[in-house]
């Protein structure tokens, strides 16, 4: 899910960014900082939306940086449990499907794909054996996000499924609905 959120942080500007408007210049140190940041409170920070407030600067002896107190906005992307999600195959493997999530990308394991015995194909394709359903790169879907795991934090792991109701590749959803009409 997106949000954004209300951060308070002293932001250190350094002596070289002085030339610089004291806006201009809080505003590249928190981009700095925060931008593109993977955390297990925050998610993945996607963007500084607004600078709120910049409190008055203090210069610390020895650094001859200014640290200011400074409120300000991030976009940020944190996956949660039981999220629904729509996402394209990015890459199929004889274990899996990733799938990309917004900023990020989940895997879908091959026995989470769907509700059936599922083979993998050299041409990157998951297969239903009974249900003849398949899965290919670049197919759009609906999934439900299982596991969320920052443990390797450049690398947080999604876990997703599609073998629940009104979860799969978005055409097989649409048959779904057209059978439950008739």
């Amino acid at each position: 899910m997106f949000y954004r959120v209300a951060i308070k942080d002293h932001i250190r500007v350094p002596p070289d960014h002085f030339n610089l408007e004291v806006e201009e210049a809080v505003l590249k140190m928190i981009k700095k900082k925060y931008e593109g940041l993977i955390s297990k409170d925050l998610g993945v920070v996607i963007d500084v939306s607004k600078v709120e407030e910049i409190g008055e600067g203090v210069i610390i002896p020895g650094d001859g940086a200014s640290y200011y107190d400074v409120t300000f906005d991030l976009i940020i992307f944190k996956p949660e449990l039981q999220e629904l999600l729509l996402g394209k195959i990015r890459d199929i493997a004889d274990f899996g499907a990733f799938i990309s999530i917004g900023p990020i990308e989940g895997m879908i394991h091959v026995s989470q794909t769907m509700d059936d015995f599922v083979s993998f194909s050299k041409d990157k394709t998951l297969s239903g054996k009974e249900s003849k359903k398949s899965l290919k790169v670049g197919d759009k879907c609906r999934a439900r996000i299982i596991a969320v795991s920052y443990k390797d934090i450049m690398n947080p792991k999604i876990g997703l499924t599609m073998r629940q109701p009104s979860l799969g590749r978005l055409d097989w959803l649409e048959v779904e609905e057209e059978k439950k009409k008739k």
